[in-house]
């Protein structure tokens, strides 16, 4: 429920009376203030910032189920999706009481207290902050240091077909299967696929990670011309299997969240059923909540379905054995025990 309002202090012209309206959203029992309601933040599809907020409403239980009692980095855009953003990893003095927040440590040692959003509540007051979509990480507040997801994002190179990163995707899923886990994915309302993956609380951020280079390395070897573990551009072929997603302080888009591009195309959790066909245009703001009241949310039961990472770390030490040691960390991290030189490969050979 919606109710337009402005604040009558004194006469003022029809544009300084338009740059104060204001909406109020009654949701999750909270009234919850959204300020320039009408603002275009899809200009394309014209999608205003009522309509990015109303659409998290409608998909509450759903959007919540990826995000419950984690934290996230804020990606605000201020001016709409078309226009710049900026990361904001601290809530802003100022937010109201109810808001849920839990302090991260970031691999620097700095920390941030971040948003948890936990209710359409939450959704709708970042919303009204810029933001679009929620990029949550991959651990619960009560435990910061032990991951229960581990997530495989499938990062298509230029000029790689769609059906290529549904193909490595169902790779991906023979792999997961084969060592004892679910695969949840999902679009990533961009060129790619996404695949959650609910894990015990047993292991640390290192460990995951580990796991997610083996596993990564696997779907390479089986498909070779369509799918790579390179960490440097310059090695990338065909769908990059980006295991260092799982770093500590990587967050990736939740299901549900909707992304900044100009059709306003959904992060949409889908069946694996679904994805030798899945069309990403068709998974949009406009289409995905009638989608959910209709077939339900292919992911509702993930949290029923933590695996063990024991298999794809026994990959990975058979890996090592054979002499594949670490992979290149992203370049804010420390240098890491068993990592090659971090410098691109081209610039190694010159040396």
């Amino acid at each position: 429920m919606s109710t337009m309002a402005t604040k009558p202090k004194k006469p003022r012209t029809a544009a300084s009376a338009a740059k104060s309206k204001h909406a109020t959203l009654e949701v999750a029992g909270r009234e919850v203030r959204l300020s320039n309601p009408d603002k275009l933040f899809f200009p394309k599809p014209k999608f205003t910032k009522l309509d990015l907020a109303e659409y998290y409403i409608a998909v509450e239980e759903a959007a919540v189920n990826q995000l419950r009692e984690r934290p996230g980095t804020m990606k605000r855009f201020v001016d709409g999706a078309d226009g710049e953003f900026f990361f904001q990893k601290r809530v802003p003095k100022g937010a109201p009481e109810w808001l849920q927040t839990a302090t991260f440590y970031f691999p620097s040692g700095r920390s941030a207290t971040e948003l948890v959003a936990n209710d359409a509540a939450h959704l709708v007051w970042a919303v009204n902050l810029g933001v679009v979509d929620f990029n949550p990480h991959p651990v619960r507040r009560d435990d910061l240091e032990h991951p229960d997801e581990l997530r495989v994002d499938l990062d298509p190179t230029p000029g790689v077909r769609w059906s290529t990163v549904r193909k490595v995707a169902m790779c991906a899923k023979e792999v997961l299967e084969e060592h004892g886990l679910r695969g949840y994915p999902k679009t990533s309302g961009s060129r790619g696929i996404h695949v959650n993956v609910r894990i015990e609380r047993r292991w640390d951020y290192f460990e995951v990670r580990r796991a997610a280079l083996a596993l990564a390395r696997e779907v390479e070897r089986r498909l070779p011309k369509n799918a790579t573990s390179k960490w440097w551009k310059e090695e990338r072929h065909g769908v990059f299997v980006d295991y260092n997603q799982n770093a500590k302080d990587r967050t990736i888009a939740s299901g549900y969240s909707v992304r900044p591009v100009p059709d306003a195309r959904v992060c949409c959790p889908i069946t694996w059923d679904e994805v030798p066909d899945v069309d990403p245009r068709e998974l949009r703001l406009d289409t995905v909540p009638d989608r959910l009241r209709k077939t339900g949310d292919p992911a509702a039961d993930i949290d029923s379905n933590a695996g063990s990472l024991d298999q794809l770390l026994d990959l990975a030490r058979r890996d090592e054995e054979e002499g594949l040691g670490d992979a290149p960390w992203p370049p804010h991290f420390a240098k890491q025990r068993g990592e090659p030189k971090r410098v691109q490969p081209s610039r190694a050979r010159n040396d």
